[in-house]
């Protein structure tokens, strides 16, 4: 039971250090229930998690193409 508690605990932390990438590097600096939402329940993948980065920002990633690959790569690096 420790090492499940200790697998979500790390989730969460590489999905801060991701969203605080994020905000820093490209403006993406998502509320804080947006933040806890995708810390607790993160999305599947590195395109679902980069989907759910640009819908919390009320953008759609397919406008962006270039600042989505620009995103995509920061998810991937965190979690991919």
């Amino acid at each position: 039971m420790l090492s499940s508690m200790g697998h979500r605990d790390d989730r969460e932390s590489d999905v801060r250090r991701l969203l605080d990438e994020l905000c820093v590097k490209l403006g993406f600096c998502l509320p804080p229930e947006e933040r806890r939402r995708l810390r607790e329940s993160p999305p599947g993948g590195v395109d679902g998690f980069t989907d759910a980065i640009f819908e919390a920002e009320g953008m759609s990633g397919g406008e962006h193409p270039d600042l989505r690959r620009q995103v995509r790569e920061v998810v991937e690096r965190h979690i991919g």
